[in-house]
């Protein structure tokens, strides 16, 4: 079952608790996914190989098809949905409004049943002293060299700025 199908499913069983705020998350990735899936749709319609889409049906299909996410990319917009809550959370925290946090922590705890588990520190830890060895990186002045061969290693394992803490640390040790 693909990540949409879940959320799909879950929205119904949702609507039929009545249960509101998991409803509110649902449809808030839904549209989050649909809006992704414009976006990669008006790319790729602006390319060569599908600008003359809307006079061929066959192309204009294709299109239809290739504007669909991949499991990677919708998992991707649940990621961006989950650090926006987690950002949130902290500037709520700073404002001292304990019932926003308490909300947009539930509204978390929704979301993560949607992300694959994430990778632990040490984990990360042990991938990070790989790619410092493979690229030759000798300091913190290569942490970009790092991080670029890095993330798409752990992307949707890994949150960046949990990566981001670990590299600095262990190039600072270099």
């Amino acid at each position: 079952m693909s990540l949409r199908e879940k959320i799909n499913n879950d929205l119904k069983k949702a609507q039929q608790e009545k249960d509101e705020l998991v409803l509110l998350v649902l449809r808030g990735i839904n549209a989050a996914i649909k809006n992704k899936e414009i976006e990669k749709r008006t790319r790729l319609s602006k390319e060569s190989a599908f600008a003359e889409a809307s006079a061929d049906k066959e192309k204009l299909e294709k299109l239809e098809k290739e504007s669909k996410l991949i499991k990677e990319e919708a998992v991707g917009v649940v990621m961006s949905e989950a650090k926006k809550r987690k950002d949130a959370i902290e500037e709520f925290k700073k404002g001292e409004r304990q019932d926003l946090v308490e909300k947009e922590e539930k509204e978390l705890e929704i979301l993560k049943k949607y992300l694959p588990e994430q990778m632990d520190e040490e984990r990360v830890k042990e991938e990070v002293k790989k790619v410092i060895e493979e690229v030759g990186a000798v300091g913190l002045q290569d942490t970009g060299k790092v991080m670029g061969a890095l993330m798409p290693r752990l992307k949707g394992k890994a949150e960046g700025g949990a990566v981001s803490k670990v590299v600095n640390e262990l190039l600072r040790d270099e």
